[in-house]
C-alpha cells in the first residue's frame, strides 16, 4: 500500500495527517570526536564486501557557494544511497543479527536501562548554546530542553501533547549524575499552538534566552491561535540561577518566522504528509555578522506530477555505470513521495525576529522523505552536516538504518560529500537483509534492538545524544547513554569511538557544557 493512502504512523511525525486530527585538517582526525513508500524489500541480492558488484558514489566536491546568493544545492543521491547495501552491510548474518560494521553501528543498549522521571515521557532533546553550538553552563548549572508528554498516556501518542520542558543539574556534576525536571519551559496556552516540536535554544547578552521551536496544530485549533498546521516560530525570555537551581521567566511575544513557501518547500496543500519542522540556528565565522538557520524540509510540488519526479542529478550514477537505474525505472517506483531537504533562511533583523528563506542546501530527492534536526558543525575550516532518518523512510529499493547521517563541505553551501560514501554514521543495529519497519510493529525476528535509539543530538568533540525509543519489546522515552564518533573532515570518514565509556556506551544523559556563562563551578 502506498504511503500517500496510508494513515500516518506517529512515529514518522509527518504534520499532514496529524494536523488533520488522526570536520579536521588534512591527514588528522577531527575533533568532533578526537510510493510509493511500499517497505522496502528484502536486500538477500545485495552484495556485502566494499568490492562487491553496484553502482559508485556520486562525485561530491566539497565546494563552497556562497550560502545566501546562490542556489546550487548538494543531493544526497541514489548512487549514494545505495552505498549503503553495497559497503556496510552483511549479508551472510543469520536472520535478525546486526549486518552492519561495528564502525557506523551503536552499540547495544541494556534492557534494564534507568529513566529519567516517572512525570513525562522524554524524546528530542537539546542544549543550551551560543552562537557557535557551543554548550553553556549558565552560573554553575547545565540545562537542556526536551520534547515531553505526560507518561500516563501511550507513548506513540505522544506527539498530539508535546511541550517544550527542561532539566537542570549542577555544571559540576558527575557524568551519570541524575537530572531534575524543571517542568514546561512555557506558560499554558503561550506558544502559537497547541503542540510545541524541536528547536533549539540561544543564550544571549546578560541573562537573556531566545528560543527557536516547531509549532504544530492537531484537530481543533487553540482559541487565539492561526492553527496552522507547521510553523517555525521564536520567543525571547530570560533566564535565573540560584543555588537552589534555575527557572525561566518573562517569555515575551511569540512570533512566528517561517513557513512553508510552496516553492521551495513543500505545504500541506501539496502533500498532507509535508515536513516543516526543527529549526537549528548558527553562526559562521566566514560571514560574522549574520545568523543562519537550518530547518527541515520537503521539496515543493504536489506527489505524482512532473515537478516531483527525481532527475539524473537525483539519482547521481556515474556516465556508463552498469548498476545505474534509469531516471523512468525510478519515477516508475514512486519515488515523488521521498523529498526530503535541508532548509537554509538567514536572519534580517538583530533581534532574530524576521527572516529570509532561501533555497534548501541539501536534497534527498528519490531517496528518503526525512531529514529532521538538521545540525551545523564548524570546525578547522569543515563544515559537517547532519541529520537523522528513519529505516521506514526511504524510496523504494533503498535501505539505510534508524540514526544519523553525515556529510562534509567547505562552506554552509556546498556540494556536500555524504560521511563514509553514503551518509550512515551511526545507526541502530539492525538486519538490513530484512524489510523495513516501524518501531511500534517490528517484524519477528528483526534485530530487537532495531530502533533502541533516535532523534540524535551532535554535541562538541564528538559525543551524541539520543533518545530511547524501543529496546526488546520495552519503550523508553528517556535519554539514552551517550557515545562518541570520530569525524575525519580530509577523508570524509567517520567512526564509532567503542573506547569511550563502557566499550562505546557512554553515562546516560550526558550533555556536558564545554563553556560557561557567569558564576562559579566545574565545568567538562
Amino acid at each position: 500500500m502506498s504511503r500517500h493512502t496510508t494513515p500516518l504512523n506517529p512515529t514518522r511525525r509527518g504534520f499532514g495527517a496529524l494536523a488533520l486530527g488522526t570536520l579536521a585538517a588534512a591527514g588528522t582526525a577531527s575533533a568532533l570526536g578526537s510510493s510509493a513508500a511500499q517497505a522496502a524489500p528484502a536486500a538477500s541480492a545485495a552484495p556485502a564486501a566494499p568490492t562487491a558488484d553496484g553502482p559508485q558514489p556520486t562525485p561530491h566536491t566539497q565546494q563552497a557557494y556562497d550560502p545566501i546568493t546562490s542556489d546550487f544545492h548538494a543531493r544526497w543521491t541514489r548512487a549514494d544511497a545505495r552505498q549503503i547495501m553495497r559497503t556496510q552491510n552483511d549479508t551472510s548474518v543469520a536472520r535478525g543479527e546486526n549486518s552492519m560494521p561495528e564502525s557506523i553501528t551503536m552499540p547495544e543498549i541494556p534492557r534494564d536501562f534507568p529513566i529519567m522521571t516517572d512525570e513525562v515521557w522524554v524524546w528530542d532533546t537539546w542544549s543550551l548554546t551560543d552562537e557557535y553550538s557551543n554548550q553553556m553552563s549558565y552560573k554553575g548549572w547545565d540545562v537542556i530542553f526536551s520534547l515531553v508528554a505526560p507518561r500516563d498516556i501511550p507513548f506513540d501518542e505522544r506527539h498530539w501533547s508535546a511541550r517544550i520542558g527542561y532539566f537542570t543539574r549542577p555544571s559540576s556534576a558527575e557524568p551519570d549524575e541524575a537530572w531534575t525536571y524543571g517542568g514546561y519551559l512555557f506558560e499554558d496556552e503561550t506558544s502559537l499552538s497547541n503542540t510545541e516540536w524541536s528547536g533549539s535554544a540561544r543564550l544571549l547578552q546578560g541573562n537573556k534566552v531566545r528560543v527557536f521551536y516547531t509549532a504544530t496544530t492537531f484537530g481543533e485549533k487553540r482559541p487565539g491561535t492561526d492553527g496552522k498546521p507547521a510553523v517555525l516560530a521564536t520567543v525571547l525570555g530570560k533566564i535565573k540561577a540560584t543555588k537552589k537551581g534555575v527557572s525561566f521567566s518573562d517569555f515575551g511575544e511569540h512570533v512566528e518566522i517561517a513557513e512553508p513557501d510552496g516553492t521551495w518547500y513543500q505545504t500541506q496543500e501539496q502533500n498532507q504528509y509535508f515536513s516543516f519542522r526543527d529549526p537549528f540556528t548558527f553562526e559562521d565565522p566566514a560571514t560574522p555578522g549574520i545568523t543562519f538557520m537550518l530547518f527541515e524540509g520537503c521539496g515543493a510540488g504536489v506527489p505524482g506530477t512532473a515537478e516531483t519526479d527525481a532527475t539524473a542529478e537525483d539519482l547521481g550514477y556515474v556516465d556508463g555505470d552498469p548498476f545505474a537505474e534509469t531516471v523512468d525505472e525510478v519515477n516508475a517506483k514512486g519515488v515523488q513521495w521521498q523529498r526530503g531537504n535541508i532548509g537554509l533562511a538567514w536572519a534580517d533583523s538583530k533581534d532574530l525576529t524576521s527572516w529570509t528563506m532561501l533555497p534548501p542546501i541539501l536534497t534527498a530527492y528519490g531517496v528518503n522523505d526525512q531529514t529532521e534536526r538538521p545540525q551545523m558543525i564548524i570546525e578547522d575550516g569543515k563544515y559537517f552536516l547532519f541529520t537523522i532518518s528513519h529505516q521506514f523512510t526511504y524510496a523504494a529499493d533503498l535501505r539505510g538504518p534508524d540514526g544519523v547521517y553525515g556529510f562534509v563541505g567547505d562552506g554552509i553551501r556546498s556540494d556536500f560529500q555524504p560521511l563514509n560514501s553514503s551518509g550512515v554514521v551511526l545507526g541502530s543495529p539492525v538486519d538490513l537483509n530484512l524489510p523495513a519497519d516501524a518501531p511500534e510493529s517490528p517484524t519477528e525476528g528483526q534485530n530487537p534492538r532495531q530502533f533502541q535509539a533516535y532523534s540524535h543530538y551532535i554535541q562538541p568533540g564528538g559525543l551524541v545524544q539520543s533518545f530511547i525509543d524501543n529496546v526488546e519489546g520495552r519503550r523508553g522515552g528517556t535519554l539514552s547513554p551517550t557515545v562518541k564518533v570520530d569525524v575525519d573532515g580530509a577523508t570524509a570518514t567517520s567512526a564509532v569511538d567503542y573506547s569511550f565509556g563502557d566499550d562505546g556506551l557512554g553515562p546516560y544523559a550526558y550533555l556536558p557544557t564545554n563553556k560557561r556563562k557567569g558564576g562559579v563551578g566545574h565545568y567538562k
